[in-house]
């Protein structure tokens, strides 16, 4: 009786502890930063202001984020570009081209559990078709 009594006492403590990480991970601010380089892009993509908004709207969808307000913006003179910014619920998705440099860089940021910032990078990727690019990963999680 005493060893059941000493066995139901530990599955009860260990009932409460496992609830109470899970109340703390609800408190907790889950982010991830996923960001990186896209490299030899074809010209006629980095000046496409249109084009790009939609690939970041895809995006947007692919990472199951909530689209708040999106706008772009080309930019002329020697080096060109659009940026094309995304505020989301969860936070942005944030794409900077420039022509001169056949170059973009890839900002996304979520603190929604539920999203998916990788999905987002790897179709913006896939639809920019770079000859190469780099990505990076931030944990930005609140402990």
């Amino acid at each position: 009786m005493a060893a059941l009594l000493e066995q139901y006492t530990k599955q009860k403590s260990r009932r409460i502890e496992i609830q109470s990480t899970i109340a703390k991970e609800r408190k907790r601010i889950v982010g991830l930063h996923v960001f990186g380089n896209l490299y030899d892009l074809d010209p006629k993509v980095t000046k496409d202001k249109e084009y790009l908004k939609s690939v970041v709207l895809k995006a947007v969808e692919m990472a199951k984020m909530t689209l708040v307000e999106i706008k772009s913006w080309p930019f002329g003179g020697e080096k060109g570009g659009v940026s094309v910014m995304a505020l989301v619920t969860e936070s942005h998705v944030v794409l900077h081209t420039w022509n001169e440099y056949k170059y973009a860089t890839l900002d996304i940021y979520t603190c929604g559990e539920h999203s998916d910032p990788h999905a987002a990078f790897n179709y913006v990727v896939q639809a920019l078709k770079p000859k190469r690019h780099q990505v990076f990963y931030a944990n930005r999680s609140s402990e």
